[in-house]
């Protein structure tokens, strides 16, 4: 565990709280928007560290966590389907993660509960030159990091829009994330599928094509990929931690925005990525300023729909959106940080 607790502050802390704020004033966020709100029934807030950078407004807003009075926020590491486990055994208590896993354990009863979109796309199909089209893949081999991870769960909607069955048409094989790429780089599989910062560096090698882009391509770039979720008792526990939370996070998203630069700098110095000019290109590519356009319930009902077609889940949406969502604080922020 990563632990990033400290009472106080540094001077480049401060300094960045305070540049900080000033986007805020740009954003036209007013400062005192919330000083009449209690503060936090807690000040500590962990959150999960996954393998790639998209949640990147997560890891940019430990100071506007800060100023919202969290005064030991935490990075628990963990990619993929734990990340979900560890938001269900309360290990952490909000973070942000592909749609896909979260509504699977939704479905499963686990005490998780969705609060509000997080960013649009993400996840990319690479294939070698065998692989031109999503329906090339039948009888091919596709690599991922692990069964029932974001990547699984994309791969196995995307196939089944076009009629294929990711069970008996391809050869399913899973290895560590490094020793994934190394075997499509050597083309000893056909497919692979990539998150930031990964995908831009595979684009960059110019190994392999992009087949399918969930940040532009239909109708995957129509809907949330990422999402906030939160432990349930947490959120009941602690609605002013929570608000507050999301409040940071929906800042953050700005920011990643609208000063790409500063938001890339900030994960390499922060130490959650080493190539800035990947870092970067993320911050450009992804939309994170969506978070105001898209209906998060929109997403819950699409994804959970070809879910249920797949069969990886039996509950219908709408028994997805009553058991698993809670939009409260999504709704009372926006209309407090309109622009």
């Amino acid at each position: 565990m990563r632990n990033r607790h400290n009472d106080h502050w540094s001077r480049r802390e401060f300094l960045s709280t305070a540049a900080l704020a000033g986007t805020g004033t740009i954003l036209g966020l007013r400062s005192d928007m919330f000083a009449a709100e209690p503060p936090p029934e807690t000040r500590k807030l962990t959150f999960a560290r996954g393998d790639g950078i998209c949640q990147a407004p997560q890891y940019v807003a430990e100071a506007l966590l800060k100023s919202e009075g969290f005064t030991d926020v935490q990075f628990l590491q963990g990619g993929g389907g734990s990340v979900v486990k560890s938001v269900a055994a309360g290990e952490v208590q909000i973070t942000q993660v592909f749609v896909g896993p979260l509504l699977m354990r939704i479905d499963a009863g686990d005490p998780v509960v969705l609060l509000g979109g997080g960013h649009i796309g993400c996840l990319e199909l690479f294939g070698t030159d065998r692989v031109r089209t999503v329906r090339d893949l039948k009888g091919k081999t596709v690599v991922l990091n692990a069964l029932e991870s974001p990547p699984h769960v994309f791969l196995t909607i995307v196939m089944a829009h076009i009629g294929l069955d990711p069970r008996k048409d391809i050869t399913l094989v899973t290895r560590p994330p490094a020793e994934a790429v190394r075997l499509f780089e050597e083309r000893k599989v056909d497919a692979y599928i990539a998150s930031p910062p990964a995908a831009q560096e595979l684009r960059a090698k110019k190994v392999g094509h992009v087949v399918v882009d969930s940040t532009t391509d239909r109708p995957w770039s129509q809907y949330f990929c990422c999402m906030v979720v939160g432990n349930r008792e947490f959120v009941r526990k602690h609605p002013v931690a929570t608000k507050r939370a999301m409040r940071a996070l929906l800042k953050s998203a700005d920011i990643c925005a609208l000063e790409p630069e500063r938001a890339a700098r900030t994960l390499v110095d922060k130490g959650f990525t080493t190539r800035y000019d990947y870092a970067l290109q993320t911050m450009k590519e992804l939309p994170y300023g969506k978070w105001r356009e898209y209906d998060p319930e929109d997403t819950v009902r699409f994804y959970s729909l070809r879910l249920q077609e797949v069969g990886m889940i039996k509950s219908s949406p709408q028994k997805i959106i009553s058991q698993g969502t809670d939009w409260r604080f999504l709704k009372e922020l926006k209309k407090e940080m309109k622009t």
